[in-house]
């Protein structure tokens, strides 16, 4: 997934393959503050693993046929399973930490992908694909009108004759955003083979203004609490505002679903799953 960049401060992470009891021994000396969640790509995929969104888009490839691009492709949760269905496919991302774990996992299944560390923004490839898509929230990291339409113009430009552009997000949510700062809430749960049961709390900064939630998760072990603090700033897409900014790009929005399983988008659905065409 694609965020800005910044240095590393964690200089332990190579304790984690070790045991959750060793991880714990040097957590316990203090909270580790992640100013980049994605340069910790095992966390990452321990906390958010692919299910509903595999499914999904793994269809939307099937239905589609011929080459496929995914933008914030992370380590390739997403990306390796639609490649070893036999599609040509291309990963894009702007983390060098998760390319890197991509790019081994990839190696070791035999998935033909090629991967590129880009901003999604700004990149000029010499295919164009059937499919490009976003997944999980992943545009949301882009916090200006013209950081989005940068981004859609530029898939657009990606797309073959007949190609769709795909993402989702999430529907914001008042109640949520308009909580005090500084008051927390439970986020999720997570069982993990690496880290045991993690506990995520988080809490909302928003700024109606700019249409930014300058949030943070807080990422307990059963053996140390808030062992992770992880900023995590998200622009909000409102659901009358989403056609006029890919309008500005050149698309148009042919479907948007209220959740993964295509079911209509409508006052209670919590995501915007959207299908998109080039407006020629």
């Amino acid at each position: 997934m694609t965020s800005p960049q910044s240095a590393n401060p964690w200089n332990h992470w190579s304790v984690k393959r070790q045991g959750l009891d060793v991880l714990a021994d040097h957590l316990s000396i203090s909270t580790m503050e992640l100013s980049d969640f994605y340069d910790h790509p095992d966390l990452f995929d321990a906390l958010l693993p692919v299910s509903a969104h595999l499914t999904f888009y793994r269809e939307l490839a099937r239905q589609q046929g011929g080459n496929v691009l995914e933008l914030a492709c992370g380590t390739g949760q997403l990306t390796i399973p639609i490649a070893l269905d036999g599609r040509p496919t291309v990963g894009l991302d702007q983390s060098n930490a998760m390319l890197k774990v991509a790019k081994r996992r990839a190696s070791g299944l035999g998935a033909p992908v090629g991967f590129i560390q880009a901003d999604m923004r700004h990149f000029a490839l010499d295919s164009d694909f059937r499919l490009v898509f976003v997944a999980r929230n992943s545009l949301l990291h882009l916090l200006t009108n013209a950081d989005l339409v940068a981004a859609f113009a530029t898939a657009r430009r990606h797309l073959a004759p007949g190609g769709i552009f795909a993402f989702d997000v999430f529907t914001p949510s008042l109640t949520l955003l308009n909580r005090s700062p500084g008051q927390r809430f439970p986020v999720m749960d997570e069982d993990t083979v690496t880290f045991g049961r993690l506990c995520v709390e988080g809490t909302c900064d928003y700024d109606s203004s700019t249409q930014v939630n300058n949030a943070t998760w807080y990422i307990s072990t059963p053996h140390v609490r808030d062992a992770w603090v992880v900023p995590m700033v998200l622009r909000s897409i409102f659901p009358q505002e989403l056609p006029l900014l890919l309008a500005a790009a050149g698309l148009e929005l042919v479907n948007r679903f209220g959740d993964l399983g295509r079911e209509p988008f409508g006052p209670a659905s919590r995501a915007q799953v959207c299908l998109c065409r080039r407006r020629d």
